[in-house]
């Protein structure tokens, strides 16, 4: 019978690199399941998070859309809407109270030549400037000419433009010539 022995104060086959490799992996495998969970964590917080805000927009969403129903509801009735009639005429009786009619009759008698005359003035307020649609008769065509030039060298009138001209034929009378203009006015 044989026995082994070693007297040897090392052992032949070392086991460290084994027990070393083992364990960095094991410890690298545990830090990467740490981050995996709390990414998973981050992710399912940020779901429940946007869940909660989905139903708050949901929700807020649905009530802003019945309180439209119900102004809608309150705008059509008939007695809302004499009173929305009512309110847009007496705001146009306002405006035109204030705009400045005697001025723009002292600007057109100024410049009308004899033989022309204004049929009818209609005042809009384009953005940020007045405009005037007239209609202007004019008994011959040297009236024409000379009130087109007053017109267009005055301070008052620019951007002029002649949107019509008709003659009448009516026999036996003076055969006025028509005009449909439109200009900027300025008010200063």
């Amino acid at each position: 019978m044989k026995t082994r022995l070693n007297l040897a104060t090392s052992p032949l086959e070392g086991d460290r690199r084994f027990v070393v490799g083992s364990a960095t992996a094991g410890a690298v495998g545990v830090l990467l399941m740490l981050i995996l969970a709390w990414h998973s964590y981050s992710a399912w917080r940020s779901n429940t998070l946007l869940a909660g805000q989905e139903q708050r927009l949901a929700t807020d969403t649905a009530k802003l859309q019945a309180e439209r129903r119900d102004l809608e509801t309150f705008f059509n009735r008939p007695e809302t809407v004499q009173r929305r009639d009512l309110a847009a005429f007496l705001n146009s009786l306002i405006a035109q109270r204030a705009f400045p009619w005697t001025r723009i009759f002292m600007d057109l008698e100024r410049s009308l030549p004899s033989g022309a005359r204004v049929v009818s003035v209609e005042p809009t307020l384009a953005g940020d400037h007045l405009e005037l649609r007239f209609t202007v008769e004019a008994m011959s065509d040297e009236a024409k000419l000379q009130f087109l030039r007053v017109l267009e060298n005055s301070s008052e009138f620019s951007q002029i433009q002649l949107l019509s001209e008709r003659r009448s034929d009516r026999p036996g009378e003076d055969n006025p010539i028509t005009l449909g203009l439109v200009a900027r006015y300025s008010v200063t």
